[in-house]
């Protein structure tokens, strides 16, 4: 019998909250029709959730990236730059590199040829830590329509059950009225 109440709530939430059928109902529509009829809540950390599946190339890749997105490393960068040109002007004749500084220009391209993957890769992760922010907000906010609409409901029952009460309090004023009216009639 549980069961059978649970699929006909499942069934008049489907129809009554979003105008569909059950089986045409989304994963998630159907998960917050759940919820709302067990009083239970949707709101989760997201955040949370997320770290809980990254590997470890993933952490490693989002501190590489959001270490080579920040001023320290372009202060340091320009500081190992500097260095560098410093050293090798200054050591003309003993230079490592000297100028044009072919050696450093391959190091620059190795290290953008490295950095831009690792910032690539870091950044299709927080598109997909976006899009399971995004699918929580929806999920959260579908429940909130639902158990508004369910309050409109509760408010607009009350209102008809008061306004019920008030009628037949009315007709039960009335026939008293005409009551009194007919024994004052009758004892003239």
């Amino acid at each position: 019998m549980r069961g059978k109440d649970k699929a006909e709530r499942l069934a008049h939430g489907a129809d009554r909250y979003f105008g569909k059928t059950v089986d045409d109902l989304t994963r998630i529509e159907q998960s917050v029709l759940e919820r709302a009829f067990a009083r239970r809540t949707v709101a989760r950390d997201t955040n949370a959730a997320y770290k809980d599946r990254q590997g470890f190339g993933d952490r490693v890749a989002d501190r590489i990236a959001a270490f080579g997105g920040s001023w320290g490393f372009i202060l340091s960068f320009i500081g190992c730059l500097a260095l560098w040109v410093l050293s090798n002007l200054l050591l003309a004749t003993r230079a490592f590199d000297p100028y044009p500084f072919i050696f450093l220009n391959l190091m620059l391209s190795m290290l953008a040829a490295l950095q831009a993957p690792v910032i690539m890769m870091s950044q299709n992760r927080q598109s997909a830590k976006d899009r399971l922010a995004a699918e929580h907000d929806y999920e959260v906010n579908l429940k909130a329509e639902v158990e508004i609409m369910a309050l409109h409901d509760k408010l607009d029952q009350l209102r008809e059950h008061d306004l019920r009460a008030l009628v037949e309090q009315q007709q039960q004023q009335i026939d008293r009225l005409t009551e009194a009216v007919l024994a004052n009639q009758r004892k003239d």
